[in-house]
């Protein structure tokens, strides 16, 4: 147990105990045990847990931020990159990164701080599409409704059930995509 961890190994378990049971479960005792240290490294990088949840929401805010960024960088072919945002989103090819997502969400609705970094994600999301959307000839009004839509799709349908549509998934996700972009 003379292991030193890094800060950002830390960090990423905690993200990892997020996922997993929501923000009252990250105990500094708790991500010792997991990470088979003693709760005495957590100090050399954080001064309490409180600490380490701004570190978790500054780091999530910023990593989202800058991921927008990066997916919505091809104005130039706009429709395609909203179809590529889609597909990404919906796919679930990333069920951690989903969870922490939701996590955070959750945590937004009972802490301002949380729910000040989901704002100003959501705020540069709807930015960042809603600005595809007026390459694809909408006012910016609409835009940023179509870009509204947008999220409330790919966030929406990952809470959905597959089992309960009467139309296959696939199906559905293409003519949402139809709607949202070509319509």
């Amino acid at each position: 147990m003379n292991v030193k961890l890094s800060r950002e190994q830390w960090i990423n378990e905690a993200f990892t105990v997020l996922a997993e049971g929501g923000v009252d479960s990250i105990k500094i005792e708790g991500l010792a045990k997991r990470l088979r240290v003693t709760k005495g490294g957590f100090y050399w990088h954080f001064r309490n847990r409180d600490e380490l949840l701004q570190n978790m929401l500054e780091q999530w805010r910023l990593r989202r931020i800058e991921i927008i960024h990066e997916q919505t960088r091809d104005e130039e072919h706009a429709a395609d990159t909203l179809k590529y945002l889609i597909r990404l989103y919906t796919d679930n090819t990333n069920p951690r990164g989903n969870a922490i997502e939701l996590a955070v969400r959750g945590w937004a609705r009972i802490n301002a701080q949380a729910a000040s970094a989901v704002q100003s994600v959501d705020e540069e999301r709807l930015k960042c599409v809603s600005g595809l959307f007026e390459k694809l000839k909408l006012s910016a009004e609409e835009a940023y409704s179509r870009a509204y839509l947008f999220y409330a799709f790919v966030f929406g349908q990952s809470l959905l059930n597959d089992q309960s549509c009467s139309l296959d998934p696939k199906k559905i996700k293409q003519h949402c995509t139809r709607f949202l972009i070509e319509d």
